[in-house]
């Protein structure tokens, strides 16, 4: 193609780009233009005709429905208009005699966060198409409908109020307030895209042929201005041809031209010194493509060697940083993630003055279960734990500050059984307790563990910041103050930090250091609860029970002194000083010529090593005492870890002779496998089901089937926390014979027990409550 076609085609080119977009622009234009005319005399059309106000006020829809028919005529494009109620209720539709049926939609939808006054305009794709139309709809990829509602305004308040006809009409004509303006209702039309655009049509086409007129216009000027101007370049244009060809330029055609000769001439030693330095370069080409490519081959090893160094030193540093911030076993943050990030944290909400909630985790029993079914069952409920944690707080809960995603502490775990939950932004300090509640129900939940259904629970503490501190150390504290207390009221629960806290936990320091110094100030003491016979009235057996007669605070109950001891360690030397002592003094008695078959001393799972044993057998040889009248009870606690180990320790202990009963039977999470694993000669069901069967069938049915259980593998069976009649009676009537419990006596000094022990001491009170239920017996005969 010549320069003068080329030069043309691109003239023609930009004429007919320019000649698009402009008539592109000039169609859009006349849509929009089209569609806000169509808006804006729909709204005044509304708001100038008091009949329509008039009928909505009285809810006549004949009236409506002929104010709608009115409406829609105006233009094809309304395709539907309906009128709604201030509350989204619908008094009115009418649609196009042509028109199909479109989807409705809500007032919420329709008028989203617009302002009650506003009009509100929002667009959807519909398959509903304009019968005449509808073929160019499918074509064009369907018709789209735009929802356009306008509020009824009326200087006139209808909320609340009823007015008659006239005077509605009267204040519609004469408004108190002219400014002021009242939504009493909506008109919503559906306008279809299509219909508008056809409408527009006639412009349409005149755009489209002033557009071909001005790409011919373009076309013809430029055909004719481009063959003038580049006539007298063609010669030139031949010349660089063969030129850029490598050729001798011929000089045909230039004969009467002598400056195109000289030109000529020029051009040819150029050529001609051209290809002289094409060779060279050539070579010098060959050359240098084998130099790179041998040096692009060196650059290319070493840059695969640089990509795996890179690559391994990223790897070792991720590795390293989670190490360093990350639990391993469940993934979650460690302390000192949470630590960094928690004072980041509470400068931060120091700086904004924003309230900061910290609830610190401690799993209860977490050690006995540890123990019991082993390290990989403790390490499974922890990642379990970390998992319901995590899933249990919501994003709603949290609000980060400038940390990655992979920095938030939302859920840390700081070691063991201790895990933080930490909440930004607080509404309120009582928001926390909300999300503590979640926690408690989602951590109680069953889980199964190595095919054992467990049900663990977390007690909980709550730290407010500022409030209670404004550093980590003191929130921290703050929280772990309150955790204990709360683990210290019955567990599964949760507690916010104050104040009298800390004076509760210097107490406990001071009851701790006492409790180390109680054996050798002798402030330990037994009492005995003695186990009657009810066919007999005689004790058969007496459980020991450990008393503190602190010197300063009088008798401390066990409930208070015995968690400590085993928090702190001292349950091995305190157990042992107790069975030492329960052994001394049935040696006692036994020398004062009064005879108590037996005697039950206590046994917490803390306590069940190896060492255990042999000082169970010291004790036996040292005091001298019958083995079977020792009886050991033992916790369920130690009976659930049914490892070959623990069944060995029991049977090494049975072996010396000793009596062994379980103690609280049902109340911990062992399944009945154990029964017939180990050489047990005892139940006792435990005080919570004797004192829960009066309320509870389902406690009575479990104290029925204990009985039942007993009796049927030949195993004894005593109730504890009997207290009153009824009690006693069920037990009697359903095979229990074995009673201890308040009814008969409270715990008691040796000194107190001995008359106790006497033969027959019991039968009176037993033949005193056994005769109303023999009486009744005869009445019911007779």
């Amino acid at each position: 193609m010549t320069v003068a076609g080329k030069v043309n085609t691109f003239v023609i080119s930009i004429a007919m780009l320019t000649g698009v977009v402009l008539g592109a622009s000039a169609i859009r234009v006349a849509y929009l233009d089209a569609k806000d005319a169509l808006i804006e005399r729909s709204y005044f059309r509304i708001q100038s005709r008091p009949d329509l106000h008039m009928a909505v006020y009285r809810r006549d829809a004949g009236q409506l429905q002929v104010l709608l028919r009115e409406l829609l005529a105006t233009s094809d494009a309304l395709r539907f208009a309906y009128i709604l109620e201030p509350n989204g209720d619908q008094l009115s539709y009418r649609r196009q005699v042509n028109s199909g049926a479109y989807e409705e939609l809500g007032l919420a939808t329709l008028r989203g966060e617009v302002s009650a006054a506003d009009n509100s305009l929002t667009s959807r794709h519909t398959t509903t198409l304009p019968p005449s139309f509808a073929g160019v709809a499918r074509l064009t990829g369907g018709d789209r409908l735009w929802d356009l509602t306008i509020p009824l305004l009326t200087p006139v308040n209808t909320v609340g109020r009823r007015l008659s006809d006239a005077d509605f009409a009267l204040a519609l004509a004469s408004p108190k307030d002219a400014g002021s303006q009242h939504v009493m209702g909506y008109v919503h039309f559906g306008i279809s895209r299509l219909m508008l655009v056809i409408s527009i049509l006639p412009k349409i086409v005149l755009i489209l042929l002033g557009t071909v007129l001005l790409v011919v216009v373009c076309g013809v000027l430029s055909f004719l201005a481009t063959r003038r101007i580049t006539a007298p370049f063609s010669s030139i244009v031949r010349m660089a041809e063969d030129v850029s060809a490598g050729r001798r330029v011929s000089t045909q055609g230039l004969e009467k031209n002598a400056e195109f000769k000289d030109l000529v001439a020029l051009l040819n030693s150029i050529v001609g010194d051209f290809k002289h330095r094409a060779t060279k370069m050539a070579v010098d080409q060959q050359l240098l493509s084998m130099k790179v490519e041998e040096r692009t081959s060196q650059l290319s090893k070493r840059n695969e060697e640089l990509n795996k160094a890179v690559k391994e030193v990223t790897e070792t540093r991720d590795r390293l940083h989670k190490l360093a911030y990350f639990d391993s076993l469940t993934s979650l943050p460690n302390r000192r993630l949470f630590t960094e990030q928690l004072d980041m944290l509470l400068r931060l909400a120091k700086r904004k003055k924003e309230t900061l909630g910290l609830l610190f985790l401690d799993l209860d029993n977490f050690k006995r279960i540890n123990d019991s079914l082993g390290h990989s069952a403790g390490d499974f409920l922890l990642r379990e734990v970390g998992r319901r944690l995590s899933r249990c707080i919501r994003d709603s809960d949290l609000v980060g500050y400038n940390v990655t995603p992979e920095s938030t502490i939302d859920v840390s775990r700081l070691g063991g059984d201790e895990f933080t939950v930490v909440l930004n932004q607080l509404s309120s300090p009582e928001a926390v307790t909300v999300v503590a509640r979640r926690l408690l129900e989602e951590i109680g939940k069953p889980m199964q563990i190595e095919g054992h259904e467990l049900v663990v629970t977390p007690s909980i503490g709550i730290a407010i910041a500022p409030d209670d501190a404004d550093t980590v150390e003191g929130l921290l504290k703050a929280a772990d103050t309150a955790m204990y207390h709360a683990k210290a009221t019955g567990k599964n629960n949760y507690l916010a930090y104050s104040p009298a806290l800390d004076a509760a936990d210097v107490a406990r320091l001071e009851l701790e250091n006492d409790l180390r110094k109680a054996i050798d100030r002798n402030e330990l003491v037994l009492y005995y609860q003695p186990q009657v016979d009810t066919m007999t009235g005689n004790v058969v057996g007496a459980e020991a029970l450990m008393r503190w007669e602190h010197a300063t605070q009088g008798l401390i109950p066990p409930f208070k002194f015995i968690p400590l001891a085993e928090e702190t360690g001292l349950i091995g030397s305190i157990g042992e000083w107790a069975l030492e002592q329960a052994c001394l003094q049935l040696v006692e008695l036994q020398a004062a010529g009064i005879d108590l078959p037996k005697v039950s001393v206590n046994v917490s799972a803390l306590q069940f090593t190896p060492s255990f044993i042999r000082r169970v057998a010291d004790v036996l040889q040292r005091t001298g005492i019958k083995p079977s009248r020792l009886e050991l009870e033992l916790t369920e606690g130690i009976m659930m870890n049914d490892s070959e180990e623990i069944i060995a320790a029991v049977k090494q202990l049975k072996r010396l002779g000793v009596q062994l009963s379980i103690d609280d039977f049902g109340t911990g999470y062992s399944s009945l496998s154990y029964l017939s694993r180990f050489p047990l000669d005892e139940l006792k069901i435990d005080r919570s089901f004797v004192v829960g069967m009066e309320n509870s069938d389902n406690d009575a049915s479990l104290v029925i089937a204990i009985i039942a259980m007993a009796r049927s593998m030949k195993l004894q069976l005593v109730a504890e926390g009997v207290e009153n009649p009824d009690q006693y009676r069920f037990l009697r009537q359903h095979g229990a014979s074995m009673i201890q419990g308040y009814m008969f006596s409270k715990p008691v000094p040796v000194e107190e027990l001995k008359p106790l022990l006497s033969p027959g001491y019991f039968k009176e009170q037993i033949e005193g409550i056994d005769s109303p239920v023999r009486d009744r017996g005869k009445l019911e005969t007779s």
